[in-house]
């Protein structure tokens, strides 16, 4: 690992900007569907999604594939890295340990997300049609409400350091006064994609997203 920690590396940083910070972007605009127009508005955001073409390829090699390498590499880097936080407390010392466990956070959670989404659909305990109130089910729960809202945070804040850092490792921003130009417009994003997530996490709690399942309820009892 040490011999190509080089090349790994930089393929890590690559593809946590290209294809994962762009799919975090699409998954935050679909999501705040949900907000903006409603259960319909988020069921045909998702319907458009899975009706690209060869939507399994695109999402074996533009999400799964990359998501796997960089959250084990992540993973690697994470209990691996010298941390010196209490040494040395100024800010970006302190944003690359809190990279390092927020990655992992980010990691455990897709995972756990996955699970409780696309494959209870390969499983048939629910459709893409109505992950909108699988969903619901699934935040009006205070504790699982709870460690979206936490995760939300840790992934986007993951994804909007990140970007600096890839800025920085690929000499794009070179000098302080570009690194802080660029530390300023990362927070920015990381604010704005935060904002869409929880937006969408509220959305989800609302009785809109439980309306098929109370009607249902209504005509059993």
């Amino acid at each position: 690992m040490k011999g190509n920690s080089f090349y790994a590396r930089k393929i890590h940083s690559l593809l946590g900007v290209i294809p994962l910070g762009l799919f975090i972007i699409e998954h935050a605009l679909t999501n705040y569907s949900a907000f903006e127009g409603g259960k319909e508005g988020f069921v045909d955001s998702v319907k458009g999604l899975h009706d690209l073409p060869l939507i399994f390829f695109l999402e074996l090699f533009v999400i799964w594939l990359p998501i796997l390498f960089h959250g084990v590499y992540g993973l690697y880097l994470a209990f691996t890295s010298n941390y010196s936080t209490g040494r040395y407390s100024y800010g970006r010392n302190w944003a690359f340990a809190l990279q390092r466990i927020t990655g992992v956070i980010t990691f455990v959670f897709v995972a756990w997300h996955i699970w409780q989404t696309r494959v209870q659909v390969a499983l048939g305990n629910t459709t893409n049609e109505e992950i909108g109130q699988h969903m619901h089910d699934i935040v009006t729960q205070p504790v699982y409400f709870t460690i979206y809202f936490i995760a939300v945070l840790a992934a986007v804040f993951h994804f909007a350091n990140g970007l600096w850092a890839f800025l920085v490792s690929w000499g794009i921003t070179v000098g302080p006064r570009a690194q802080r130009v660029s530390s300023n417009i990362c927070m920015g994003i990381f604010a704005i994609v935060a904002v869409l997530f929880l937006l969408s996490l509220f959305a989800f709690r609302s009785d809109e997203f439980a309306a098929a399942q109370t009607a249902v309820v209504g005509l059993l009892g």
